[in-house]
Order: C-alpha cells, then sequence, then structure tokens
C-alpha cells in the first residue's frame, strides 16, 4: 500500500509542474470520427467445436440461407447435426478518412455454444454501419489466442477466451464515410476533457500565432477556428494548429477509488480543511484443538477426545492524527501510510472526510 501511494504521490508531483502539450494531444477535428461496423456470419471448418446445431436453431438457418445463395437447396426434413460450424458476430472500427480498398481488423465472436473458433474461417461477411449501408466485407481465417481443454467427465480448462478471436486485416472496406472536412466552413476543434480554462486558453493560443479573430471558444469543450475552404491548404493548415503548444488547465480536485482493485488515485489539487482522523482495527482469531482423555489404570475407563476451542482479541490500538487546514496531497498520503490503512480502510477515511466536509474534492467510487 505505501509503495502504491509512493508511486502516485510521485506521478502527480511531476504532474504539478506546468507543462505546455500540444493541441493534437488534447483536442480533435469535430466530424473526424471512427464508425462502428458490425455483421453476422458463419465461421466453418472447426474441428468438431462448433455450436450445438440442436440447440442453436439459428445456425441451421444461416447454414440453408448460405447453401441457397450458392445454389444447393435441402430437402425439407434435412435434420443437419454440424459441429464444425459456429454462428458468430463480427465487428470492426472504420476509421476516419479509410478508402475502398484498405483493409480493416476485425473481431469474431462466437454468437451460440461453440466451445472454439480455433482453426475455422468466417464466410463473407458484409459489415454495416449505423445507418444499414454496407461499409465492408470481412473473410479469413481466425487467430484464436485461447484453447480450452475438457474430459468425459465434465472437467474442462480454459485459456483466455477460445470462442473469440480476431481476422488480422479481414476486412475490406467497400464504402467511404463523408465527413466535414472539405466541407468549408470553419474547423471545429473538440477537447477530449471538458474545461473552460483550458478551451479559453487554446483559442488564445491560436489568435497569438493566426492573428486576433482567427479562433474563440465556442463552450467548455469546443474552438472555431477560421480555415482555409481549398482542401489542401486545410490539411496543411491543421497539421500546423494542431502542432501548437499552449498550457492547459489544471483538472478539477478528484479522488478516484476502484473498490475492487484498491486502487487509489488523489489529484494534486485535492486539499483538506481541518479534521481529525484515526484508525484501528480489530482482530478476532479462533483456534481448535483436540484433546486425547485416558482413563486412570485399572480405572475401567475409555479413552475419550475432547475439543478445546481458543479465541484471541487483539485490537490495534493507532494514535488520532490532525489535518490542518489547506492540507497538501503529500501531507494526506503520508499520514494515511503513517496509520497503516488498507485499501478498503483508506476508502473508508476518505468518505468520511467528505460527508465531513473536510475533504475539498469530488470522490469518485469505481
Amino acid at each position: 500500500m505505501k509503495r502504491l501511494l509512493a508511486v502516485i504521490t510521485l506521478s502527480l508531483a511531476l504532474l504539478n509542474l506546468a507543462q505546455a502539450e500540444r493541441i493534437k494531444d488534447l483536442a480533435s477535428v469535430a466530424g473526424v470520427r471512427k464508425n462502428q461496423l458490425v455483421g453476422y456470419g458463419l465461421v466453418v471448418g472447426l474441428d468438431g467445436t462448433g455450436d450445438q446445431t440442436s440447440q442453436a436453431r439459428f445456425t441451421v438457418q444461416s447454414i440453408r440461407s448460405m447453401l441457397a445463395a450458392q445454389g444447393v437447396t435441402l430437402p425439407p426434413n434435412t435434420n443437419m447435426q454440424l459441429n464444425n460450424v459456429a454462428a458468430v458476430m463480427v465487428t470492426a472500427d472504420l476509421p476516419p478518412f479509410a478508402k475502398p480498398g484498405q483493409g480493416l481488423d476485425v473481431n469474431v465472436s462466437s454468437l451460440a455454444n461453440a466451445d472454439s473458433l480455433r482453426g475455422g474461417t468466417l464466410v463473407m461477411t458484409p459489415l454495416k454501419g449505423a445507418d444499414g449501408q454496407i461499409y465492408a466485407i470481412a473473410q479469413g481465417g481466425v487467430v484464436v489466442s485461447g484453447f480450452g481443454v475438457s474430459g468425459a467427465d465434465g472437467s474442462r480448462i480454459s485459456v483466455n477466451t477460445p470462442s473469440s478471436g480476431t481476422i488480422p486485416s479481414g476486412a475490406t472496406v467497400e464504402r467511404e464515410v463523408n465527413n466535414p472536412f472539405d466541407q468549408g466552413g470553419p474547423l471545429v476543434l473538440n477537447l477530449h476533457n471538458p474545461d473552460f480554462t483550458t478551451a479559453k486558453r487554446m483559442a488564445e493560443v491560436i489568435n497569438e500565432t493566426l492573428g486576433p479573430g482567427s479562433a474563440r471558444a465556442l463552450d467548455a469543450v469546443s474552438v472555431a477556428v477560421q480555415s482555409p475552404a481549398d482542401t489542401d491548404q486545410r490539411v496543411s493548415f491543421i497539421s500546423f494548429v494542431e502542432n501548437l503548444e499552449f498550457t492547459p488547465g489544471e483538472a478539477p480536485a478528484r479522488v478516484i477509488v476502484n473498490a475492487r482493485t484498491g486502487t487509489v488515485v488523489i489529484g494534486n489539487q485535492v486539499r483538506v480543511r481541518a479534521a481529525a482522523v484515526t484508525h484501528g482495527s480489530l482482530t478476532v482469531t479462533i483456534s481448535e484443538d483436540f484433546n486425547v482423555d485416558q482413563p486412570n489404570p485399572f480405572a475401567g475407563g475409555d479413552t475419550v477426545v475432547t475439543p478445546d476451542t481458543g479465541i484471541a482479541v487483539e485490537e490495534e490500538t493507532n494514535p488520532m492524527f490532525l489535518f490542518g487546514p489547506g492540507t497538501e496531497l503529500q501531507e494526506i498520503v503520508d499520514a494515511v501510510n503513517r496509520v497503516g490503512a488498507a485499501p478498503g480502510d483508506l476508502v473508508a477515511i476518505l468518505e468520511a472526510l467528505k460527508r465531513a466536509g473536510a475533504l475539498q474534492a469530488e470522490l469518485i467510487v469505481i
């Protein structure tokens, strides 16, 4: 715990030093974004690890439709018992400015009860956007990093997730997504983290470099920048603007606690008012022993075993310490280290300080 807090303290102490950052690291051009694609398909050629078609009826329907599209007609009452085919969902991210013919990495995940997709091949699958249009076509061999082994008695061991995999460059872009970059008009830069101070300083550094009136902050997120109408000039213009440097505004005072892992991150602007904190723990130890009682010689009794239960209670006493008004991050960490609090206890201390009105920060528990 002490080591963790020490590392966090050192990192935040370094962040406390004001440093200029590039606009491209803090903001992105409005409309220049990736788009999610999704499709439904079949993975074939599995080594007996596919869907159990008696339970996954939609897999059988998909196979019938695929064969019908290839000119193969099955009799209506055909009972297909296949275990080398799996119904899958295929997902991909279409990056901005992707052009037809470019390749995309795709993720393939089992939709039914397939045990593994290892060794399978995804049959040609159209990938659609949110508007229902086809933007890419996926096909290829599935790469699976996990594996699973099962025994006849039902025992099973698996490493990672064998029911999902990837196909590097497994999709080909078929349609380009329109974006506002080449439509003229002012460009809008959107901050990744909304902040009025950062938006104001970004507009100021652009105006200082390009001239007054070149940029204006619209709100805590967006900064509008006057830019050339010609596409080639706009590319050169945004390349110049995104490499301008300025000092962003400091983040709000926050304490973020991950209750599951015990990770605690304290921002460098966190302060506490005057408060007194004490921490103690109660340890209860219960031990079970057995004694053997034997009768005296010639007494005619029986040897018996009697339980012997021991209970010990130990309460740790820690001194109370005080937070003075305006206490800074380093003092908080030092105080928590002195009290020897575990991650769960630290969360309780921070919540108590927040409820008492002494913690001048937003407490976020995830």
